[in-house]
């Protein structure tokens, strides 16, 4: 009678170990999921040195003049009130606009 019940725990120890290693969200899937894991991770990572970036610059031009100005400098095309404007025509080909600022020195 024991050794009945004894061979009929060792099997269902058996099926519960294999469902454990092989069966569904075992350890084949478990292995899976940390490979999708990875790829998403090496995905995300440009983007969130992007981010970084982007906070960085929200930052510093909330914070500082520097930023402000340097961006209406290259996207506006400003100068300051000190300052003389130049434009030199063929000095680049292909260039839409060339601009060179010189401070104006008494």
């Amino acid at each position: 009678m024991f050794k009945w019940l004894a061979v009929v725990l060792v099997v269902l120890v058996a099926l519960l170990q294999y469902r454990l290693w092989f069966g569904e969200g075992g350890l084949k899937e478990l292995g899976q999921i940390h490979a999708r894991v990875d790829a998403l991770e090496a995905e995300n990572q440009p983007m969130r040195a992007r981010n970084q970036r982007l906070a960085a610059e929200v930052v510093d031009l909330k914070t500082g003049l520097d930023a402000i100005e340097e961006r209406a400098r290259s996207h506006l095309g400003m100068i300051r009130e000190d300052e003389q404007f130049y434009w030199v025509p063929d000095v680049a080909k292909g260039a839409s606009r060339q601009a060179v600022a010189s401070r104006n020195t008494p």
